[in-house]
């Protein structure tokens, strides 16, 4: 199982994985081998079949590392949006971020750059590896299966830098006069600094691979871990094969290759109510939103998600209830904006139950409580919910086909379920755009701290919105991605900033 203590970060720009060994099938966190599965010899590393699953697991360790899907990466795609003030002036905490100030040397950039690429390493490593010693177990499909879930992890690494790094892929394409950089696309093991140079694929070299590799992990993931609350908790935090398919269509959305997110949404989502994936693990959304995010975190909502146990925590600054919660759960860095959506009563009327979320502090100001748990943080982090894929049905939808009776029905499945208004009509929109900013708007209630803001601000190329006293920053200028980290220009010479 993938309750596993975290994995410090090395500190070379060259991520070399620090695999741990674990208990594979129990939820006991007891540690067999604490050694760096790099500088191990395959016979030791692979030299049983329980240790083929002790590696893969430590892999799902690597990618909730506090500094990546642990907690900041999903606070840094929300704070850069409008939704939060930031209240402590913290410089540890994502206020570069939030401000729109980062720079090449920033920590922000730097160590969520390492923690994605030592994660994507190890992925490599264990996809040779396990490959080169799959006569140890003895059962093709199993081992396809575990190389399968490093291929999906790898393809989540790569869109989270992209989306962070990368101009978006639909600027690329419309603009291919201007910058073209993607990322240093890293696909095999290393051992060593031999291969340190290594130029920036094109952003489409870099989709390509994202998809290649989701595609390949589709048909040999399991399609489900089974029933029962052990089974449901594997469902949450291990790739099954509707988890490369929510990623896929998520890519697409964000491609804006929306006929093609649909054929994807096509296997989970059924064609009209209710919506229950009729393949694979059964994802539905929950009666009552409360459920997604109160213990075990484990429902057939959550399609992936981050776990979390006292002995097994995010760090210190790292977890989403210490950047959101004041004290005494939390450290409280970041408020939520008045002017923002929260401010909407009209969308968000005080009666829908996502208010549950919207805590007024001693201090008169309002803070997000979706993450309640502290000043341990045992929320887990949400990476995929169904709720999203019935939004990007509501979308694509809309954008292929118009506002027909499955988008009005995904739509009003997520929004009924927690505003008590009248369930939209056809009627209640004049043009396809006016549907898709209900969507889009929807999305800004139901994803509230979940890091989606920035995906859905630079997927449709709009300007980060002006907060506070920070400025509005339009796609055209240089802050409206990140800079490549300077510990990476330090350490590959191939590599070149962006413009």
């Amino acid at each position: 199982m993938n309750h596993i203590a975290q994995i410090p970060k090395k500190a070379a720009v060259l991520a070399v994985a620090a695999l741990l060994l674990f208990l594979p099938h129990s939820c006991r966190r007891e540690l067999l081998d604490p050694v760096p599965i790099n500088t191990l010899a395959d016979a030791t590393a692979f030299a049983t079949p329980d240790r083929f699953l002790s590696n893969l697991n430590g892999i799902y360790a690597q990618l909730k590392s506090g500094q990546f899907y642990g907690g900041r990466f999903l606070v840094y795609n929300d704070v850069r949006g409008e939704e939060f003030l930031n209240e402590t002036g913290n410089g540890v905490t994502a206020l570069q971020t939030w401000n729109h100030t980062v720079f090449e040397s920033s920590n922000e950039v730097n160590n969520l750059w390492n923690a994605a690429y030592q994660t994507i390493n190890s992925c490599n490593i264990y996809i040779d590896r396990a490959d080169k010693n799959r006569s140890v177990v003895g059962n093709d499909a199993l081992v396809d299966q575990y190389i399968a879930e490093a291929r999906f992890i790898r393809a989540l690494c790569y869109h989270s830098l992209a989306r962070m790094y990368c101009p978006p892929y639909a600027d690329v394409v419309a603009n291919p006069s201007r910058n073209q950089y993607g990322l240093p696309l890293r696909l095999r093991p290393e051992i060593g600094p031999e291969n340190n140079d290594l130029a920036r694929s094109p952003v489409t070299e870099v989709y390509r691979q994202i998809l290649e590799d989701l595609n390949n992990a589709e048909p040999k993931l399991i399609a489900t871990f089974g029933t029962g609350a052990a089974n449901a908790l594997l469902n949450t935090t291990r790739a099954h094969r509707n988890t490369a398919i929510a990623l896929k269509a998520r890519v697409y959305m964000g491609m804006q290759r929306y006929s093609d997110a649909l054929t994807e949404l096509n296997k989970i989502v059924p064609a009209t109510p209710p919506f229950r994936a009729a393949s694979g693990v059964p994802h539905e959304l929950q009666a009552n939103i409360r459920n997604v995010f109160s213990s075990p975190f484990t429902t057939t909502e959550s399609i992936f998600s981050m776990p979390f146990t006292p002995n097994n925590l995010p760090g210190t600054q790292n977890g989403l209830g210490s950047y959101y919660n004041p004290g005494p759960r939390g450290i409280g860095d970041f408020s939520l904006n008045p002017q923002g959506i929260i401010g909407n009563t009209n969308a968000f009327p005080s009666n829908d139950a996502r208010r549950q979320f919207v805590l007024v502090h001693t201090n008169n100001k309002p803070y997000l409580n979706k993450f309640p748990l502290g000043p341990e943080h045992l929320d887990y982090a949400p990476v995929l919910r169904y709720a999203e894929m019935l939004l990007h049905v509501a979308e694509a939808e809309a954008r292929v086909n118009g506002v027909n009776a499955r988008a009005l029905a995904a739509l009003n499945a997520v929004r009924s379920r927690s505003n008590p208004a009248p369930a939209y009509t056809a009627a209640d929109f004049a043009t396809v755009n006016d549907f898709i900013n209900a969507v889009l708007t929807e999305r800004r209630i139901e994803f509230l701290g979940e890091g989606h803001r920035a995906f859905d601000i630079q997927r449709l190329l709009q300007p980060f919105p002006a907060k506070g006293p920070v400025s509005a920053v339009p796609p055209t200028v240089s802050e409206y991605i990140w800079p490549i980290p300077s510990g990476e220009r330090a350490t590959n010479k191939a590599i070149i900033p962006n413009p």
